[in-house]
């Protein structure tokens, strides 16, 4: 008798919790912003209610297909030529604060092509590294393909400019050749090499250069570049244990740029206090958990590299949005998976965690 393939419930649980609680705090962070700005309270939740209701049946069919389908030569390769031309099209966009981006979708919103595309990504290094991780080691054969297309795309994206998602993409990249066992003098000499490069591009940017400054010292200039990690702490620590209460958070009230995306976790600990903010991050330490205890548990080295991929690819974004917010890092452009507003970015996370409970069905019961 066929076994019955069962999802791992848990990891199913934590992602629709957070979803739920998108859905209220978008509400609560834009309510005042979408008034101001377009006359319409309702208009940021609306626009999450759609994309979430997009990305449900979304997670629910990928979750019906067989996460081997994902390693056939012909659907990366197709997948990554899309993606190319995505990466290459954004970049004659029309600019959005300076940046392109995204494409506009009418009604709903706007797609960021940079969130496919690590996803895609993640496809591709699976893929390669279960044919050729005996081999982890020689340069030409293993890591030399997983480079050229990974700087590809980091230099694409770097150029729209997206500093944080292009290194959340190398990180990704960086843990699923690790885990495979690549040497540590690989590891060594590839981060003595990027260090310059990093740096170059961090200090050799205005912007790059004043938000690392900002970090150091946001009191420097608390009026101007240092306003927002300021408010963002303040309404952190306003929050007390147990919060003001839902709707009643005050940075939210054009203290905080922006409360409903990169800072939503600020209006979080505002209004729901460290109670709040610790359910959401116990949230995504479950994910996590989970999501590496289907990596261990596959039944090929495709599904465990596809699973560790998929689930670095929330916790790199989850840790780096925290630490922003709570001024452990200097600020970058990087939403919280599942509860900022952004339709791409709830899109294609939703789709990789249907993806990672595929996975999950067809585990063993070994660790």
């Amino acid at each position: 008798m066929a076994r019955k393939l069962k999802s791992d419930k848990v990891l199913f649980v934590a992602t629709i919790l957070l979803i739920g609680l998108s859905i209220v705090m978008v509400y609560s962070a834009s309510a005042v912003v979408g008034l101001e700005r377009f006359g319409k309270p309702y208009r940021f939740l609306i626009t999450q209610g759609m994309w979430a209701a997009l990305g449900f049946p979304m997670l629910w069919f990928v979750m019906k297909i067989d996460y081997r389908t994902y390693r056939e030569p012909v659907f990366i390769w197709t997948c990554l030529g899309i993606v190319a031309l995505a990466l290459v099209a954004v970049l004659f966009s029309p600019p959005v604060n300076n940046a392109r981006r995204w494409f506009g979708v009418a009604g709903i919103g706007s797609v960021q092509p940079s969130e496919l595309a690590k996803l895609v990504a993640i496809f591709f290094i699976a893929a390669l590294l279960e044919r050729r991780m005996h081999r982890i080691d020689d340069v030409r054969y293993a890591l030399a393909p997983i480079a050229i297309v990974v700087l590809g795309m980091v230099g694409l994206i770097l150029a729209e400019p997206d500093f944080g998602t292009s290194m959340s993409l190398a990180a990704i990249a960086a843990v699923m050749v690790f885990s495979a066992g690549l040497n540590y003098a690989y590891l060594l000499g590839a981060a003595l090499c990027a260090a310059p490069a990093v740096a170059f591009l961090v200090l050799g940017s205005a912007y790059r250069r004043q938000r690392v400054l900002t970090f150091l010292d946001p009191w420097q200039d608390p009026l101007n570049f240092g306003f927002q990690i300021i408010q963002s702490l303040i309404a952190v620590g306003s929050g007390g244990v147990w919060g003001k209460g839902l709707m009643n958070g005050v940075q939210k009230l054009f203290y905080l740029p922006e409360p409903h995306t990169d800072f939503i976790y600020a209006v979080i600990a505002e209004e729901l206090g460290l109670v709040g903010a610790t359910v959401v991050l116990l949230c995504f330490c479950v994910i996590t958990w989970r999501g590496l205890r289907v990596a261990l548990r596959a039944p090929d080295s495709f599904g465990g590299f596809l699973a560790l991929g998929l689930t670095t690819m929330v916790a790199v974004q989850a840790l780096v949005n925290i630490s922003v917010v709570l001024g452990l890092m200097p600020t970058k452009g990087i939403p919280l998976p599942f509860v900022s507003a952004g339709g791409s970015s709830l899109l294609i996370n939703l789709v990789g965690m249907g993806i990672l409970l595929n996975v999950s069905q067809h585990a063993t019961s070994e660790a």
